[in-house]
């Protein structure tokens, strides 16, 4: 990078930081924020408040505590201006993705750190797991909002939450309530929706999908092979109680008539009915693979009397792995749409994997080492906002598009070079 290329790029991040950080209020407040965004723009290898104060130059690493610690402005706030700016620069959406990313870490003290599954670590270890919705189309994406998420030890522990500044209004939710909390959110700031995808840790959930529903939101989620489903439309029947139940009607699925597994589904599909579709473009060739899609009808609860669910698509992927033989996803798309459509959307999930490997390799977003709840929220707002600043430039040329480390925007004086 040359220095005309440098001094370009400075002033993009000058404009872009007045413009972004007016929400903050008081002008140290703005300023603490500006340098600590600049110095998780910068190569540093460890991106904390401590490096950037120390190293930067301007301010100490106390200013910057100051900041993420006991400085009142709202990230919320933030994070409105960001997402207004985002859905300015990136086109239409074309999808909403949901999912939760693990933060590696040691002790009990960082708020909501304990030990339990990271699908980030593919394990049970001792982490901070974040929930996050993300504005995606097909040449790029964005977090609109992140909840963290609370175990309910945590919610239960007077003692830890007062420590760890949890406000009081915060109660224990669920992944998938947390997802629909940030939807909703995403909404009501104005974010048009698009398809809603995310995979089977949040799929396999009748609630989150009913609560999709409710919203009249479309969605393309990953399932499991143990979903259960009807080949064709089908409907309870009133059956008349008897007994001590003389009188009442319930009502009943045919007993004779037994819905069946995503996975015998699929082994039952003969080699005519997969089609081959390309997807995506890779590093090195196009991205095919083998694709089914059936009408089915949900039928989870069905023998607990639950209302019959409408018809949906079931989507299938045959992979060559024996261990894993099929890809399973659930989709309450219009019954015209396309096999190829349903398979990309299904695929554009990536994209929030692509998200937070560079949010962390590029931006520091796990390299947060303070323990409140205000300072994490405040943390990944700045980190959110550095993100946007890269996907923007990206999107404009400005930065390499690939996964490499990122060309330093400032250099660590705080002078163009």
């Amino acid at each position: 990078m040359n220095k005309k290329h440098r001094k370009q790029l400075n002033d993009h991040l000058d404009r872009f930081l007045h413009d972004m950080l007016s929400v903050l209020g008081r002008s140290e407040r703005r300023d603490a924020a500006a340098q600590y965004v600049q110095g998780l723009l910068s190569e540093f290898e460890r991106k904390t408040a401590l490096t950037i104060g120390n190293r930067f130059g301007g301010l100490d690493g106390q200013a910057i505590q100051q900041l993420l610690q006991a400085s009142p402005w709202d990230p919320l706030a933030l994070h409105q201006s960001l997402n207004r700016k985002a859905i300015a620069e990136l086109k239409p959406t074309e999808v909403l993705v949901i999912d939760d990313t693990g933060f590696p870490k040691r002790g009990t003290h960082s708020v909501g750190v304990a030990r339990q599954y990271s699908g980030t670590l593919g394990k049970v270890d001792n982490c901070q797991v974040a929930v996050s919705l993300h504005y995606a189309t097909a040449s790029a994406s964005f977090p609109l909002g992140w909840s963290l998420y609370l175990p309910e030890a945590w919610i239960a522990d007077p003692v830890r939450r007062k420590k760890a500044r949890i406000p009081d209004r915060v109660v224990f939710r669920k992944k998938w309530e947390l997802a629909l909390d940030l939807l909703d959110t995403a909404v009501a700031d104005g974010i048009a929706p698009g398809i809603v995808i995310a995979d089977a840790g949040y799929g396999v959930g009748k609630e989150f999908r009913d609560g999709l529903t409710a919203r009249q939101l479309q969605y393309n989620l990953g399932i499991t092979e143990i979903a259960i489903f009807f080949r064709v439309p089908t409907q309870r029947k009133a059956v008349p109680g008897n007994g001590k139940y003389r009188g009442k009607t319930y009502y009943r699925y045919d007993r004779n008539l037994l819905p069946e597994a995503a996975s015998a589904i699929a082994v039952a599909i003969p080699e005519t009915g997969w089609e081959t579709i390309e997807y995506g473009k890779g590093t090195r060739k196009p991205l095919r693979g083998r694709f089914a899609a059936l009408r089915v009808q949900p039928a989870a609860g069905y023998d607990r009397d639950e209302p019959e669910e409408p018809m949906h698509w079931l989507l299938i992927q045959k992979l060559d792995d024996p261990k894993q033989p099929y890809k399973y996803f659930l989709s309450n798309q219009p019954e015209s749409t396309s096999v190829v459509q349903l398979v990309k959307t299904a695929k554009m999930r990536w994209r929030i994997e692509s998200d937070y490997e560079r949010l962390k390799g590029e931006v520091g977003l796990d390299h947060y080492e303070g323990r409140s709840w205000p300072g994490w929220y405040h943390h990944v707002a700045l980190a959110t906002m550095a993100y946007l600043f890269l996907t923007i430039e990206r999107l404009n040329g400005e930065f390499p598009p690939s996964n490499s480390t990122i060309v330093p925007v400032v250099h660590p004086t705080g002078h163009t070079s």
